[in-house]
């Protein structure tokens, strides 16, 4: 539900534009409170679970974050659904980490890894199912129901988690020791890191929109995610009970991992919005038809997320990322040869090939990124990894938008020079679109002018086309960066055995 919710409104925006009244640029709103509400809990999550432990923490998150989900369906305004968004924000930033770290202590060493890949199903399947479900919902029944899906989900999961999740006597232990530690929650470094990652997400979610530096407001933002950067890293470093451990993040095997996280967050969301938006836009397929290009992908996905918690048993999780990225890196690169005439089993093999690379990186760096890690830390490890999934994917997007638009403006530009009144091979072709539509049987005063805006909207398409193209070279060299960061990963213990597990 919680990575669902983070697309599945996308695909919905004129809808909810339509039904409150406002424009589609203040509608967009929705998923950018969203966004920064989610942010900004996880720093905050770590304290939180030590305090009231998991199990409590976790069903307050899933309560409010379905109670919120019901409310955002009802609201009578944008200001009522924004309110409500960031409380949904703020409650499923808080669940995944904590769930994630429910399975590392819940599962024998030996079963780890299939724990992880049946999660990671939903971790990586959600974004593609969501602008599916979105845009199904909103075209057939209502776009209320994107969110009052969450209603009856939520309120099931609370009652299994309520009867099945149970407190080990150690576990339970170490939170009435954590509450009577004399540790403070560190609210300064918390404000600075909630500052800079809302801030962030922020500035990359609006940037394009609002002109990037060309805005008052993005010039304003970036300046207030500059200076909490600034001052986060000497008061965390000082700090006994800092917020976010940067020496953790620091480290070589753990820091290595949140970087390749970062870039599959990219890779993750930023084909999850622009493929669906090619094949519509340029291709003319509907929201259905754009959605089942990405369902061949999310099936080959779940299956490979078993396969890949199987290697994790006997291959060491570095070569798995390798070969992981240069899988994607080979799907990225096939998508460098889009074109008008490509049909839909070129692009759903393309979305497969992704499908079975992405597994492959996902439970590796979770895999790996808890060695060395003491138990004590597991939650903010979580935590971490998640702030880089989600931020990985601001960037991303924020990334391919402006190359996509950037590069479509130059391919455009450099097209228009070859459409002249003075070369033979335009004055050919308008010749022969007038004739065409001299035969469709246009007025003849007409068919110049016709065959003018033909050409004009050829332009504009194959302009279109090369940037979409530059957008997947970018795309393929964000996944080949992952490959030396992974090499230097060290050996873990396979079978999913480390510190952490002990």
């Amino acid at each position: 539900m919680e990575v669902l919710d983070t697309t599945i409104a996308n695909v919905a925006l004129p809808y909810i534009a339509g039904g409150l009244g406002v424009s589609e640029d203040e509608a967009s709103w929705v998923v950018t409170t969203y966004l920064v509400a989610n942010a900004v809990v996880l720093t905050a999550s770590t304290f939180l679970v030590k305090r009231l432990g998991r199990k409590t923490f976790f069903v307050a998150c899933l309560s409010l974050f379905t109670a919120s989900s019901v409310l955002c369906a009802f609201a009578w305004n944008l200001q009522a659904l924004l309110l409500f968004r960031v409380l949904q924000g703020f409650a499923g930033g808080g669940m995944v980490p904590v769930s994630q770290s429910i399975l590392a202590d819940s599962f024998p060493p030996a079963k780890r890894g299939q724990a992880f890949a049946l999660f990671g199903v939903a971790v990586v399947v959600a974004p593609v199912v969501g602008p599916t479900l979105g845009g199904w919902l909103s075209d057939n029944v209502s776009w209320h129901w994107c969110f009052l899906i969450n209603g009856p989900v939520g309120a099931l999961a609370i009652a299994a988690i309520a009867v099945v999740l149970r407190e080990t006597p150690a576990q339970a232990e170490e939170r009435r020791r954590t509450r009577s530690a004399p540790g403070r929650f560190d609210l300064v470094g918390f404000i600075l890191v909630a500052t800079f990652l809302g801030a962030l997400e922020l500035m990359c979610d609006r940037g394009l929109e609002d002109d990037w530096f060309g805005s008052t407001f993005i010039v304003s933002v970036a300046i207030v995610c500059g200076a909490a950067f600034l001052l986060m890293i000497p008061w965390e470093i000082s700090r006994r009970d800092p917020v976010i451990d940067l020496g953790m993040v620091a480290s070589r095997q753990f820091g290595a991992c949140f970087l390749v996280m970062l870039a599959t967050g990219a890779i993750l969301l930023a084909t999850t919005q622009f493929l669906p938006e090619l094949v519509q836009q340029d291709l003319g397929y509907t929201a259905t038809w754009a959605g089942l290009v990405l369902s061949p992908g999310g099936l080959v996905t779940m299956a490979m997320m078993f396969v890949t918690g199987r290697l994790l048993t006997r291959i060491q999780p570095r070569y798995l990322i390798v070969a992981g990225a240069t899988v994607i890196a080979i799907s990225m690169y096939s998508l460098t040869s889009v074109y008008a005439g490509v049909d839909f089993w070129f692009l759903a093999r393309s979305r497969m090939l992704l499908g079975v690379g992405l597994p492959l990186i996902f439970l590796s760096i979770t895999a790996a990124s808890y060695d060395g890690i003491a138990r004590e830390k597991i939650d903010q490890a979580s935590a971490l990894i998640n702030v880089a999934r989600n931020t990985g994917g601001s960037l991303g997007i924020a990334l391919a938008s402006n190359v996509l638009v950037h590069r479509e403006q130059f391919h455009q530009s450099r097209l228009v020079e070859g459409v002249i009144p003075s070369s033979v091979a335009y004055q050919e072709t308008l010749r022969r679109m007038a004739e065409y539509f001299s035969v469709q049987g246009s007025l003849a005063a007409d068919v110049h002018q016709q065959a003018i805006d033909w050409v004009g909207r050829q332009v504009q398409l194959q302009a279109s086309f090369l940037a979409y193209m530059d957008v997947f070279w970018v795309l393929m060299l964000v996944s080949l960066a992952a490959v030396p960061l992974a090499l230097s990963l060290r050996k873990v213990k396979l079978g999913g055995e480390g510190p952490a597990a002990h």
